[in-house]
């Protein structure tokens, strides 16, 4: 009864929050429908950026500051690719761009993106912090210090004009129930991807054997190496696919908000405060 006690009280206060919610969207109608969703959807892109970081820093105990700056370095590779593959992407304050964008137009940049930000953040790992290991503080320094180096990069590179990626013409602008109307990108595939994701990686930490692998060696690495299981495999494996979801989640924010200077300590920070309130290394607390 002791262990029910907190799943009872947070079931309960969810419970009152749904009512609440309810009771506010049959007064205030579409505009309060709005703002929730607006609320959640954001929640669900912080979400995607947030399972990377519980992933390295919650699992396996590896402080990457850094985190931001992949998001960020992911939308800007995913806009370049998309202008120069595809003649898409828009800016801001340039007018231009193509005025249609495929469904490839999207998705071919999306997935080249994910895979350089997680040989970037492979490099990160494999360079800097393997030779740190257990020197937390150092960890956050080196990877401040590359966060550091990265932002100023990409201002030198990319400019400090706002940009954005053109989600795919094809897809409908918006989803309507009754006379309820909001946009597609934001609630299916935003909020699709983020909980697709969460269940995934739900299954890969608890259900599998890299998963048990990961939770081991961050607890008895010896053990693990004694056994003949390659630890450094398994962790450069797990920051490779950490980084890849700060660079999928950077190419989902630029399409639905945008990327530009900034965006990559307001992303870290917000991923530090979902980690610290869910739970080291919990994808469900995420």
């Amino acid at each position: 009864m002791a262990r029910q006690g907190p799943r009872v009280l947070l079931g309960a206060l969810g419970l009152a929050v749904i009512v609440w919610l309810f009771i506010k969207a049959t007064q205030g109608g579409q505009t309060f429908l709005t703002e929730t969703l607006n609320g959640l959807t954001l929640a669900a892109l912080y979400f995607v950026v947030a399972a990377g970081f519980t992933l390295i820093f919650g699992l396996m105990r590896v402080v990457n500051m850094a985190q931001g700056s992949l998001f960020l370095f992911g939308g800007y590779v995913a806009f370049v690719a998309q202008q120069h593959w595809f003649a898409g992407g828009t800016s801001q304050f340039q007018l231009g761009g193509s005025t249609t964008t495929s469904v490839a137009g999207w998705v071919v940049p999306l997935m080249f993106a994910t895979v350089v930000i997680g040989l970037v953040g492979l490099g990160i790992q494999q360079l800097f912090l393997r030779w740190n290991q257990g020197q937390d503080l150092r960890q956050a320094l080196i990877t401040i210090a590359i966060s550091v180096i990265f932002a100023d990069q990409m201002v030198a590179h990319y400019g400090g004009v706002v940009q954005s990626i053109q989600a795919p013409t094809s897809w409908p602008n918006t989803v309507t129930i009754g006379s309820f109307h909001y946009p597609f990108f934001r609630l299916v595939v935003v909020g699709g991807s983020a909980v697709v994701i969460g269940f995934l990686l739900y299954l890969l930490i608890k259900r599998t054997r890299f998963g048990m692998i990961i939770r081991a060696g961050v607890d008895d690495r010896p053990m693990l190496s004694a056994l003949g299981i390659n630890v450094q495999l398994v962790f450069a494996g797990a920051f490779f696919l950490g980084a890849m979801l700060a660079g999928l989640a950077g190419v989902l924010g630029g399409t639905m908000i945008s990327v530009g200077p900034g965006l990559d300590t307001q992303f870290l920070l917000n991923a530090l405060i979902v980690v610290i309130i869910g739970g080291m290394g919990s994808i469900p607390g995420a």
